[in-house]
């Protein structure tokens, strides 16, 4: 952990040995960041947050209120996740079983959201600018773009960049309104252009 405190840390969060924090990110009351973790600048850990051992975040991911990454999450650049959401990281978990080694990993891409009381089960990756609603349980991979929503979570749209939903034109084409920038919808996929 650097000493030059480019970065702040509330008197009552615990940030142990190995851990890199990047310039500017700030972490507050009551959270605990384990060993070996790298976290990127720019980034906001609200009130009671656990980052597992070796989590990877990128630069400006917001975490809300209490929410645990576990190991094998990486969260690239930009990722929002609400209060209180929920990521997994053993498939089949025993409390009499150790199956620690055997975690499965989860990516989430640049510019995802995942809403509050959402449930990530692992294993699955959330798609660049992808938009997981309030208490979605994701049981499998998100595309890019994609919104989706409800138990088990269901993709009911695409979103921009700026998470406005799109509508496509006959030709595929869509504008966010706030923006101004346009995508693609061609095949199933989504693109900016």
């Amino acid at each position: 952990m650097p000493d030059d405190k480019s970065y702040y840390v509330h008197p009552s969060a615990i940030v142990d040995e190995g851990c890199e924090i990047g310039a500017g990110t700030k972490i507050w009351h009551f959270s605990h960041i384990m060993p070996n973790c790298k976290i990127g600048e720019g980034c906001n850990i609200g009130q009671n947050v656990v980052v597992s051992p070796e989590v990877v975040l990128g630069k400006n991911v917001k975490i809300q209120n209490n929410v645990s990454i576990y190991t094998g999450v990486i969260c690239e650049d930009d990722v929002f996740l609400g209060p209180s959401m929920v990521f997994t990281n053993v498939i089949n978990p025993r409390s009499a079983v150790n199956r620690r080694g055997q975690y499965s990993k989860t990516t989430v891409k640049k510019g995802a959201s995942i809403g509050a009381n959402a449930t990530i089960v692992c294993g699955h990756d959330i798609g660049q600018y992808a938009f997981i609603g309030a208490g979605a349980v994701v049981t499998k991979h998100v595309p890019d773009y994609a919104l989706v929503v409800g138990n088990p979570a269901k993709q009911t749209g695409w979103m921009s960049e700026y998470g406005h939903k799109l509508v496509f034109d006959k030709a595929g084409i869509a504008e966010c309104p706030e923006s101004h920038d346009k995508y693609q919808l061609k095949e199933g996929k989504v693109s900016k252009l």
